[in-house]
């Protein structure tokens, strides 16, 4: 298995891993810590250096596990985080981003994300981000759960262009955004990151991934993000917390689905014919 991996650009030119690791429910349990530790590790020795955390998993437990994952390695990853929305206002921004280093155990996030909409505009939360560009904070910023109006709002707000990314929920089963949000999405060059592109494990349990699966001699999760990875403009970000894990997604990359494949899918898990609202987990 190659550590080489596919890229996507961000709309500054700077390109990132199209497969990179999400860490939600990590650093919870003290049981789990050496193995999730070895997984992130792992992960980032096999070319899947983009990292997603947030403020809000574990309460900031998960920011501690990635920066202790990250001794050594801080150089070689694209760090990402996540801002509450109640922490979204100029200054509580700043607080917040403060708070995440410290746990992180950095002095500077690659991209910082506003987790979801809330009630702080978004021309205040913009005036935070970019002063903590300004400041070296952050490289990036963007937002995540954002609807294709929410990012027409975004990009009509001073400054709101400099959006790097939407982080979305986005899988096989979740097809959604495929009907405006992705092509809007393209036509920003701006690309969008996937979250749980397994579906947090709750894939139907007979389907065609299970004869995709079964024909190619993989998993039915390979399948899964196989299929997600292959969509133009769109990086993943699954969890793994097990070495093992981190493997099967890492495979993921060199698996190549046929027509066949993709038409059987597309008959069962059938891509929308109009809006439908942006699925959020």
């Amino acid at each position: 298995m190659t550590t080489d991996i596919a890229s996507v650009a961000l709309p500054d030119g700077e390109r990132i891993p199209k497969l990179g690791q999400g860490t939600w429910e990590m650093g919870e349990r003290s049981a789990h810590r050496a193995a999730e530790i070895a997984a992130l590790r792992e992960g980032v020795a096999l070319g899947m250096t983009l990292i997603d955390t947030a403020e809000m998993y574990g309460d900031g437990a998960t920011e501690r596990l990635v920066g202790e994952a990250l001794q050594g390695l801080r150089d070689e990853v694209f760090l990402v985080s996540k801002v509450y929305p109640h922490n979204a206002s100029r200054s509580g921004v700043a607080r917040a981003c403060e708070a995440s280093l410290k746990r992180l155990g950095t002095d500077r996030l690659d991209l910082y994300l506003l987790h979801w909409r809330g009630g702080v505009p978004l021309a205040e939360t913009v005036e935070g981000f970019e002063a903590l560009v300004r400041a070296g904070k952050i490289r990036h910023w963007g937002v995540s759960n954002f609807d294709t109006d929410d990012m027409e709002e975004l990009f009509a707000t001073p400054g709101g262009d400099a959006c790097a990314t939407n982080q979305i929920l986005y899988n096989v089963a979740r097809r959604g955004a495929e009907f405006d949000l992705l092509p809007w999405s393209a036509a920003q060059r701006m690309p969008v990151m996937a979250y749980s592109p397994v579906d947090h494990a709750r894939l139907p349990r007979r389907s065609p991934l299970d004869d995709i699966a079964h024909a190619h001699g993989v998993s039915v999760y390979r399948v899964a993000m196989a299929w997600v990875l292959r969509q133009s403009g769109v990086c993943a970000i699954p969890k793994a917390g097990r070495v093992e894990h981190v493997r099967d997604n890492r495979a993921a990359l060199d698996l190549a689905l046929s027509a066949d494949d993709c038409a059987a899918l597309d008959a069962y898990f059938k891509p929308p014919r109009s809006k439908r609202p942006l699925e959020m987990l």
